[in-house]
């Protein structure tokens, strides 16, 4: 029998302070997704794609149990998903919009807690997901072949175009769907 974990999603989370912009260089030796091979025509099809399975990932009788307590649930993983969807949608609209932009700074793991992911309803979640994917997949497939290379910069001081944006943003799509053992279909 399995034991519901504590609901605040900051128990046992551990925050992920990583830099992932690596990936933009090599292919993920956890997930195995190449961002560099994504081209840009590619990109939004890619979006899709990477975002499909979530409505039944969402609704697995256990998603909101915790394989661990340092691990997200697929619920945590779901509504994080749907907020990377929103983020970069934002960040690509002002990437287009404005002459190389500062992003705000995102602290996924103060929304997650915020948000108290781990209370959300799945059924909303994976609405409210498919709506915010099908938002920036429509966004990127609609960037103009010339504005591919228009530049913004993460809060970091990490620099993006258009295209890296795009390719940074599928791996995050891709590896939380092997996080939670999710097939891309």
């Amino acid at each position: 029998m399995t034991t519901s974990l504590p609901r605040d999603p900051a128990d046992g989370i551990v925050p992920d302070t990583k830099d992932w912009t690596w990936t933009l260089g090599r292919p993920c030796p956890e997930c195995g997704f190449e961002a560099a091979a994504v081209r840009a025509h590619d990109v939004a099809e890619a979006v899709r794609a990477a975002t499909a399975p979530w409505s039944v990932v969402l609704a697995r009788p256990d998603v909101a149990e915790r394989p661990d307590p340092a691990t997200w649930s697929p619920l945590e993983y779901g509504c994080h998903v749907r907020d990377v969807c929103r983020v970069f949608d934002v960040r690509l609209r002002s990437m287009l919009a404005v002459d190389d932009p500062l992003f705000d700074n995102w602290d996924q793991d103060a929304t997650a807690a915020q948000d108290r992911y781990g209370e959300q309803d799945p059924g909303q979640v994976a609405r409210e997901l498919d709506e915010a994917a099908s938002r920036l997949a429509g966004t990127f497939g609609q960037v103009p072949s010339d504005r591919w290379s228009r530049t913004g910069t993460r809060s970091n001081g990490s620099r993006f175009t258009v295209l890296t944006l795009g390719q940074y943003a599928l791996h995050d799509l891709v590896h939380h769907l092997h996080d939670v053992d999710a097939p891309i279909r």
